[in-house]
């Protein structure tokens, strides 16, 4: 009798996951309920315990593969099978030990060696079932089986002196920390990306929320902000330059006739980005309570994926770590990004006499293939006005 060992629910609007560690090696004996492997999504990982008592007789997904919500993982019970792969190569493998007799490509064994690869990590793709250079490379690019974990089977890095490596800590990527790298690497290489820079005096935004903060918490039940502030200036700001609100879609530009904005939040696990989905329509009130709920979902690790998708202008805001002063980067595929920094206390000029005033430095990165200097320029000063003087939002000027 087999029992399978399936993906358990991984949450909503989590389809698939990443093998991250398998606690047990086939011909293990387990208990019922005793963990058999760790899976990670983008937001959480998941133990995964086993249904019944028996022994681990395949392993269908090896360590770092992928596996999609409701798909099979292992068998307990049955004959043991040293296939740690989907079926499709099974298949190969059991084709390539009929034809042992067959002499892989030279090229193909020598590399396989200097990996520390067997020919049963390799899908052989050439005649006869033989394995060629490019079904290495493509083993080694996979990193699927569990043998490719050797120094080797690694994208090279500087060599690390013998004490000092004994001192290192090698730890696997999450599956976020994946998502987050290759999203904000694929803007890099995608976008035609610049930063504008200007400064903001906060006085009378201070001065607005100081007078009626109380006020604000007693009707509404939520603190008064300034990430509300920003939020209504930057929608004003894109009604007037709509360019800075759309994407690029192959030869065409969508222009976004609303405003979904992403506000960037920092949780324990990475920097995530939940949406407040049409800002351009909310009230102060609505726009602090979103932004309280979201982060406190954020923070939990609660957020689903509907939340964090659709955006189109983001605000991020370093100011709360204490950043002076920070290029962002554009959250694909919107055009652009406002950085929000600390309030520091500066001397400036005004009216010809040095004062004390509270500034913060704003920064705007816009994808100059869709956004031109103007237009960038343009957005950053109506926020900095709306800022400075906030009647300027009643008066929609």
């Amino acid at each position: 009798q087999t029992i399978a060992v399936m993906v358990p629910v991984l949450g909503e609007s989590v389809t698939e996951a990443t093998v991250s560690t398998w606690y047990k090696k086939l011909g293990d004996t387990v208990a019922q309920d005793e963990m058999l492997c760790e899976l990670e999504t983008d937001k959480v990982s998941v133990e995964v315990p086993a249904p019944a008592a028996g022994v681990l007789g395949q392993i269908l997904a090896a360590e770092g593969s992928t596996v999609q919500a409701g798909g099979q993982l292992a068998v307990i019970g049955g004959e043991i099978s040293s296939t740690p792969a989907p079926a499709q190569a099974s298949a190969s493998i059991a084709a390539a030990a009929k034809s042992h007799d067959v002499e892989d490509a030279p090229s193909a064994k020598k590399l396989m060696s200097e990996a520390g690869l067997t020919r049963k990590d390799v899908t052989a793709t050439g005649k006869d079932n033989r394995v060629m250079k490019q079904d290495v490379q493509k083993a080694l690019a996979a990193a699927v089986p569990p043998s490719a974990a050797t120094p080797h089977a690694t994208p090279i890095r500087a060599a690390v002196p013998a004490e000092d490596a004994a001192r290192e800590e090698r730890v696997k990527m999450t599956r976020l920390r994946q998502t987050i790298a290759r999203r904000l690497k694929d803007s890099q290489n995608t976008a035609a990306m610049l930063t504008t820079y200007n400064e903001v005096d906060m006085t009378e935004v201070m001065a607005l929320r100081n007078e009626y903060k109380d006020l604000f918490l007693k009707k509404h039940g939520v603190k008064l902000g300034f990430m509300s502030f920003f939020t209504v200036a930057c929608c004003h700001a894109l009604r007037e330059v709509p360019e800075v609100n759309s994407e690029i879609d192959g030869t065409y530009i969508v222009y976004k006739n609303f405003v979904h904005m992403g506000i960037a939040a920092g949780t324990p696990t990475g920097l995530v980005v939940p949406v407040i989905r049409d800002a351009d329509s909310l009230s102060f009130a609505e726009i602090e309570k979103a932004i309280a709920e979201k982060g406190a979902r954020a923070r939990d690790g609660k957020l689903s994926m509907a939340e964090m998708q659709g955006g189109t202008f983001t605000i991020s805001n370093g100011g709360i770590y204490g950043s002076l002063m920070s290029s962002p980067i554009l959250n694909p595929p919107q055009s652009g990004i406002l950085g929000m920094h600390k309030i520091q206390d500066r001397p400036v000029a005004i009216k010809g006499e040095v004062v004390i005033r509270p500034m913060m430095y704003l920064a705007l990165s816009y994808d100059h293939r869709v956004v031109d200097g103007k237009g960038a320029v343009t957005f950053l000063v109506r926020v900095k006005e709306a800022l400075e003087d906030p009647r300027r939002l009643l008066m929609d000027l």
